[in-house]
Protein backbone atom coordinates (compact mmCIF):
# COMPACT_ATOMS: atom_id res chain seq x y z
CA UNK A 1 0.00 0.00 0.00
CA UNK A 2 0.97 3.63 -1.12
CA UNK A 3 1.63 6.03 1.69
CA UNK A 4 -1.18 8.22 0.03
CA UNK A 5 -3.00 5.51 0.21
CA UNK A 6 -2.61 4.80 3.58
CA UNK A 7 -3.38 8.59 4.82
CA UNK A 8 -6.81 7.88 2.52
CA UNK A 9 -7.75 5.26 4.32
CA UNK A 10 -6.94 6.65 7.82
CA UNK A 11 -9.21 9.68 6.86
CA UNK A 12 -12.03 7.17 6.34
CA UNK A 13 -11.09 5.72 9.90
CA UNK A 14 -11.48 8.99 11.45
CA UNK A 15 -14.10 10.49 9.69
CA UNK A 16 -16.01 7.10 10.67
CA UNK A 17 -14.78 7.71 14.39
CA UNK A 18 -15.85 11.52 14.23
CA UNK A 19 -18.96 12.23 12.20
CA UNK A 20 -22.18 10.56 12.88
CA UNK A 21 -23.28 10.67 9.61
CA UNK A 22 -20.13 9.00 7.97
CA UNK A 23 -20.58 6.62 11.07
CA UNK A 24 -24.20 5.77 10.58
CA UNK A 25 -24.34 5.20 6.44
CA UNK A 26 -21.12 3.22 6.37
CA UNK A 27 -22.28 1.07 8.95
CA UNK A 28 -25.84 0.72 7.15
CA UNK A 29 -23.83 -0.75 3.77
CA UNK A 30 -23.60 -3.89 5.83
CA UNK A 31 -27.49 -4.17 5.59
CA UNK A 32 -27.37 -3.22 1.79
CA UNK A 33 -29.47 -5.56 -0.18
CA UNK A 34 -27.90 -6.84 -4.08
CA UNK A 35 -29.48 -8.78 -6.49
CA UNK A 36 -27.32 -10.15 -9.34
CA UNK A 37 -27.99 -10.70 -13.13
CA UNK A 38 -26.15 -12.61 -15.44
CA UNK A 39 -25.97 -11.72 -19.05
CA UNK A 40 -24.00 -12.87 -21.87
CA UNK A 41 -20.45 -13.85 -19.61
CA UNK A 42 -21.00 -11.01 -17.15
CA UNK A 43 -22.87 -9.68 -14.43
CA UNK A 44 -24.71 -6.45 -13.83
CA UNK A 45 -25.53 -5.99 -9.78
CA UNK A 46 -28.89 -3.98 -8.34
CA UNK A 47 -28.34 -2.27 -5.28
CA UNK A 48 -30.92 -1.26 -2.93
CA UNK A 49 -29.43 1.71 -0.99
CA UNK A 50 -31.67 4.25 0.55
CA UNK A 51 -29.22 6.77 1.06
CA UNK A 52 -28.35 7.57 -1.95
CA UNK A 53 -31.93 8.81 -2.27
CA UNK A 54 -30.69 12.71 -2.34
CA UNK A 55 -27.84 11.61 -5.08
CA UNK A 56 -30.62 9.83 -7.54
CA UNK A 57 -33.28 12.72 -7.24
CA UNK A 58 -30.91 15.67 -7.60
CA UNK A 59 -32.39 18.72 -9.28
CA UNK A 60 -29.77 19.83 -11.85
CA UNK A 61 -31.16 22.42 -13.81
CA UNK A 62 -30.06 25.74 -13.79
CA UNK A 63 -32.38 26.96 -11.67
CA UNK A 64 -32.48 24.52 -8.64
CA UNK A 65 -28.27 24.67 -8.76
CA UNK A 66 -28.59 28.42 -8.95
CA UNK A 67 -30.89 28.44 -5.52
CA UNK A 68 -28.55 25.98 -3.56
CA UNK A 69 -25.41 26.57 -1.74
CA UNK A 70 -22.74 24.52 -3.45
CA UNK A 71 -22.16 21.47 -0.87
CA UNK A 72 -18.51 21.13 -2.26
CA UNK A 73 -17.19 24.11 -1.43
CA UNK A 74 -15.17 24.49 1.29
CA UNK A 75 -16.71 27.16 3.38
CA UNK A 76 -20.31 25.43 2.85
CA UNK A 77 -19.36 21.13 4.33
CA UNK A 78 -20.45 20.15 7.32
CA UNK A 79 -17.88 21.40 10.15
CA UNK A 80 -17.12 17.53 10.76
CA UNK A 81 -15.80 16.68 7.18
CA UNK A 82 -12.08 16.98 7.13
CA UNK A 83 -9.77 16.77 3.87
CA UNK A 84 -6.56 15.32 2.44
CA UNK A 85 -4.98 17.87 -0.51
CA UNK A 86 -3.92 16.65 -3.30
CA UNK A 87 -2.62 19.09 -5.76
CA UNK A 88 -5.16 21.27 -6.77
CA UNK A 89 -8.16 18.98 -5.17
CA UNK A 90 -9.51 18.07 -1.63
CA UNK A 91 -9.86 14.11 -0.78
CA UNK A 92 -13.67 14.16 1.36
CA UNK A 93 -15.51 10.96 2.70
CA UNK A 94 -18.66 10.79 0.44
CA UNK A 95 -21.09 10.27 3.62
CA UNK A 96 -23.36 8.93 1.41
CA UNK A 97 -21.01 5.74 0.64
CA UNK A 98 -21.66 3.64 -2.55
CA UNK A 99 -18.52 2.01 -1.68
CA UNK A 100 -17.08 0.46 1.32
CA UNK A 101 -14.49 3.03 0.95
CA UNK A 102 -15.67 5.85 -0.90
CA UNK A 103 -14.66 8.98 -1.91
CA UNK A 104 -15.40 12.68 -3.32
CA UNK A 105 -12.21 14.60 -4.80
CA UNK A 106 -13.16 17.71 -5.43
CA UNK A 107 -11.07 20.61 -7.21
CA UNK A 108 -10.52 23.09 -4.95
CA UNK A 109 -11.68 26.10 -6.64
CA UNK A 110 -15.28 26.10 -7.87
CA UNK A 111 -15.14 25.49 -11.63
CA UNK A 112 -18.06 23.90 -13.41
CA UNK A 113 -17.44 19.95 -14.31
CA UNK A 114 -15.99 20.07 -17.67
CA UNK A 115 -13.23 17.43 -17.94
CA UNK A 116 -10.93 18.86 -20.62
CA UNK A 117 -7.48 19.60 -19.34
CA UNK A 118 -7.86 17.59 -16.78
CA UNK A 119 -8.01 14.30 -17.55
CA UNK A 120 -3.85 14.01 -16.43
CA UNK A 121 -5.10 14.86 -13.11
CA UNK A 122 -7.33 11.87 -12.71
CA UNK A 123 -4.72 10.09 -14.39
CA UNK A 124 -2.25 11.00 -11.82
CA UNK A 125 -5.47 10.32 -9.19
CA UNK A 126 -5.25 6.78 -10.60
CA UNK A 127 -1.82 6.39 -10.27
CA UNK A 128 -1.73 7.50 -6.47
CA UNK A 129 -4.58 5.29 -5.08
CA UNK A 130 -3.88 1.94 -7.02
CA UNK A 131 -6.39 0.23 -4.51
CA UNK A 132 -9.40 2.64 -5.42
CA UNK A 133 -11.04 3.12 -9.48
CA UNK A 134 -11.49 6.98 -10.13
CA UNK A 135 -14.31 8.10 -11.99
CA UNK A 136 -16.36 11.23 -13.43
CA UNK A 137 -19.91 12.09 -14.17
CA UNK A 138 -20.53 14.52 -17.01
CA UNK A 139 -22.97 17.39 -16.27
CA UNK A 140 -25.92 15.67 -17.19
CA UNK A 141 -24.68 12.05 -16.72
CA UNK A 142 -25.15 11.60 -12.78
CA UNK A 143 -23.15 14.09 -11.19
CA UNK A 144 -25.20 16.03 -8.59
CA UNK A 145 -23.06 19.02 -8.44
CA UNK A 146 -22.62 19.91 -11.97
CA UNK A 147 -21.52 23.58 -10.74
CA UNK A 148 -18.20 22.09 -8.96
CA UNK A 149 -15.78 19.84 -10.81
CA UNK A 150 -15.26 16.74 -9.20
CA UNK A 151 -13.49 13.00 -9.37
CA UNK A 152 -14.89 10.27 -7.13
CA UNK A 153 -12.99 7.23 -6.01
CA UNK A 154 -14.11 3.85 -5.29
CA UNK A 155 -12.55 0.64 -4.02
CA UNK A 156 -11.27 -1.36 -6.22
CA UNK A 157 -13.02 -4.59 -7.39
CA UNK A 158 -16.33 -3.18 -6.28
CA UNK A 159 -17.37 -2.49 -10.00
CA UNK A 160 -18.33 -6.21 -12.13
CA UNK A 161 -16.55 -4.61 -14.85
CA UNK A 162 -13.02 -4.40 -13.51
CA UNK A 163 -12.90 -7.98 -13.14
CA UNK A 164 -14.71 -8.70 -16.30
CA UNK A 165 -13.02 -6.56 -18.73
CA UNK A 166 -10.50 -9.17 -19.68
CA UNK A 167 -13.10 -11.36 -20.99
CA UNK A 168 -15.05 -8.65 -22.60
CA UNK A 169 -11.63 -7.23 -24.52
CA UNK A 170 -11.46 -10.83 -25.65
CA UNK A 171 -14.95 -12.11 -26.53
CA UNK A 172 -16.67 -8.55 -26.98
CA UNK A 173 -13.92 -6.44 -27.78
CA UNK A 174 -12.52 -5.47 -30.97
CA UNK A 175 -8.57 -4.13 -30.90
CA UNK A 176 -8.95 -0.89 -32.60
CA UNK A 177 -5.24 0.32 -32.11
CA UNK A 178 -1.88 -0.70 -30.81
CA UNK A 179 0.99 1.13 -29.28
CA UNK A 180 1.28 3.45 -27.54
CA UNK A 181 -2.15 3.19 -26.37
CA UNK A 182 -4.31 -0.37 -27.19
CA UNK A 183 -7.22 0.77 -27.36
CA UNK A 184 -10.70 -1.74 -27.82
CA UNK A 185 -14.18 -0.70 -29.36
CA UNK A 186 -16.52 -3.20 -27.17
CA UNK A 187 -20.26 -4.11 -27.45
CA UNK A 188 -21.35 -6.70 -24.87
CA UNK A 189 -25.16 -6.46 -26.08
CA UNK A 190 -26.27 -3.22 -23.32
CA UNK A 191 -23.27 -1.17 -23.11
CA UNK A 192 -21.08 0.36 -26.05
CA UNK A 193 -17.62 1.74 -25.06
CA UNK A 194 -13.86 2.30 -24.86
CA UNK A 195 -11.37 0.61 -23.48
CA UNK A 196 -7.92 2.20 -23.09
CA UNK A 197 -4.82 0.50 -22.01
CA UNK A 198 -0.90 2.04 -22.00
CA UNK A 199 1.81 2.73 -19.01
CA UNK A 200 2.49 5.96 -20.79
CA UNK A 201 0.21 9.02 -19.04
CA UNK A 202 1.00 11.24 -22.03
CA UNK A 203 -0.17 8.55 -24.56
CA UNK A 204 -3.22 8.43 -22.42
CA UNK A 205 -3.91 11.87 -22.47
CA UNK A 206 -3.54 12.40 -26.11
CA UNK A 207 -5.89 9.15 -26.96
CA UNK A 208 -8.50 10.90 -25.09
CA UNK A 209 -8.46 13.97 -26.55
CA UNK A 210 -8.57 12.46 -29.54
CA UNK A 211 -11.53 10.99 -28.09
CA UNK A 212 -13.04 14.15 -26.58
CA UNK A 213 -12.70 15.94 -30.19
CA UNK A 214 -14.55 13.00 -31.89
CA UNK A 215 -17.10 13.14 -29.89
CA UNK A 216 -17.77 16.62 -29.76
CA UNK A 217 -17.72 16.49 -33.41
CA UNK A 218 -20.90 14.42 -33.54
CA UNK A 219 -22.55 15.73 -29.75
CA UNK A 220 -25.73 17.32 -31.05
CA UNK A 221 -25.85 20.41 -28.26
CA UNK A 222 -22.96 22.42 -29.99
CA UNK A 223 -21.09 23.93 -27.09
CA UNK A 224 -21.52 21.71 -24.20
CA UNK A 225 -19.48 18.72 -22.91
CA UNK A 226 -20.48 15.38 -25.07
CA UNK A 227 -22.22 13.49 -22.33
CA UNK A 228 -19.95 10.63 -20.74
CA UNK A 229 -18.97 8.78 -17.94
CA UNK A 230 -15.28 7.69 -17.29
CA UNK A 231 -13.52 4.62 -15.05
CA UNK A 232 -9.96 5.21 -14.54
CA UNK A 233 -7.17 2.90 -12.77
CA UNK A 234 -4.26 2.24 -12.21
CA UNK A 235 -2.59 -1.82 -12.54
CA UNK A 236 0.37 -3.38 -13.68
CA UNK A 237 2.08 -0.30 -14.60
CA UNK A 238 -0.50 0.27 -17.06
CA UNK A 239 -3.70 3.02 -16.81
CA UNK A 240 -6.74 1.40 -17.83
CA UNK A 241 -9.28 4.08 -18.61
CA UNK A 242 -13.22 3.26 -19.78
CA UNK A 243 -15.14 6.20 -21.65
CA UNK A 244 -18.87 5.41 -22.04
CA UNK A 245 -20.48 8.20 -24.40
CA UNK A 246 -23.79 8.80 -23.24
CA UNK A 247 -27.34 9.53 -25.16
CA UNK A 248 -29.49 10.72 -22.47
CA UNK A 249 -29.28 11.91 -18.68
CA UNK A 250 -31.69 9.82 -17.26
CA UNK A 251 -34.18 7.03 -18.73
CA UNK A 252 -38.34 7.60 -19.50
CA UNK A 253 -38.93 5.31 -16.60
CA UNK A 254 -36.98 7.81 -14.11
CA UNK A 255 -39.54 10.31 -15.42
CA UNK A 256 -43.64 7.81 -14.83
CA UNK A 257 -45.74 7.87 -12.09
CA UNK A 258 -47.07 4.61 -10.47
CA UNK A 259 -46.31 1.33 -11.14
CA UNK A 260 -43.94 2.31 -14.41
CA UNK A 261 -41.60 4.59 -11.94
CA UNK A 262 -38.34 3.71 -11.67
CA UNK A 263 -36.03 5.95 -9.59
CA UNK A 264 -32.91 5.13 -11.32
CA UNK A 265 -30.52 7.71 -12.09
CA UNK A 266 -27.39 5.94 -13.80
CA UNK A 267 -23.50 7.34 -13.60
CA UNK A 268 -20.44 5.36 -13.54
CA UNK A 269 -21.54 3.07 -11.34
CA UNK A 270 -23.88 1.67 -12.43
CA UNK A 271 -22.17 1.34 -16.20
CA UNK A 272 -19.31 -0.14 -13.99
CA UNK A 273 -21.88 -3.21 -13.51
CA UNK A 274 -23.28 -1.78 -10.12
CA UNK A 275 -27.32 -0.24 -10.50
CA UNK A 276 -28.23 1.84 -7.54
CA UNK A 277 -31.93 2.11 -6.57
CA UNK A 278 -32.74 4.23 -3.18
CA UNK A 279 -36.13 2.55 -3.44
CA UNK A 280 -37.40 -0.46 -2.41
CA UNK A 281 -39.93 -0.91 -4.93
CA UNK A 282 -37.44 -0.79 -7.68
CA UNK A 283 -34.84 -3.29 -6.31
CA UNK A 284 -37.65 -5.64 -6.04
CA UNK A 285 -38.98 -5.08 -9.44
CA UNK A 286 -36.49 -4.47 -11.94
CA UNK A 287 -36.04 -7.03 -14.39
CA UNK A 288 -33.22 -8.14 -16.64
CA UNK A 289 -35.43 -6.66 -19.94
CA UNK A 290 -35.50 -3.24 -17.67
CA UNK A 291 -31.77 -3.16 -17.19
CA UNK A 292 -30.96 -3.35 -20.80
CA UNK A 293 -33.62 -1.21 -21.95
CA UNK A 294 -32.20 1.43 -19.39
CA UNK A 295 -28.43 1.14 -20.71
CA UNK A 296 -29.66 1.30 -24.60
CA UNK A 297 -31.59 4.47 -23.79
CA UNK A 298 -28.77 6.17 -22.00
CA UNK A 299 -25.80 5.32 -24.35
CA UNK A 300 -25.07 6.17 -27.31
CA UNK A 301 -27.27 3.60 -30.50
CA UNK A 302 -25.12 1.22 -31.82
CA UNK A 303 -25.18 3.12 -34.99
CA UNK A 304 -23.66 6.38 -33.77
CA UNK A 305 -20.83 4.00 -31.73
CA UNK A 306 -20.35 2.61 -34.75
CA UNK A 307 -19.67 6.30 -36.26
CA UNK A 308 -17.50 7.41 -33.64
CA UNK A 309 -14.84 4.20 -33.91
CA UNK A 310 -15.11 5.06 -37.96
CA UNK A 311 -13.82 8.49 -37.14
CA UNK A 312 -11.54 7.42 -33.96
CA UNK A 313 -9.68 4.75 -36.61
Amino acid sequence: MSDFTGKVKQLLIDQKNNWPTARKNYSELENVQVRVFDFDGFQIKVQFNPARIISSSAKVDQQSIASRKCFLCAENRPAEQQQLTFGNYEILVNPFPIFPEHFTIPRISHVPQFIPGKIGDMLDLAKALPDFTIFYNGPKCGASAPDHFHFQAGKKGFMPLESEIEFLKENKGIKRSENPVDIWAIKDGIRDFLFMESSGKEDVESCFNSIYEKLSDLNEHAGEEPMMNILAGFENGKWQVFVFPRFRHRPWQYFEEGEKNILLSPASVDLGGVLITPMEKDFSKITKVDIADIFHQILWPEDKFNLLVEKLF
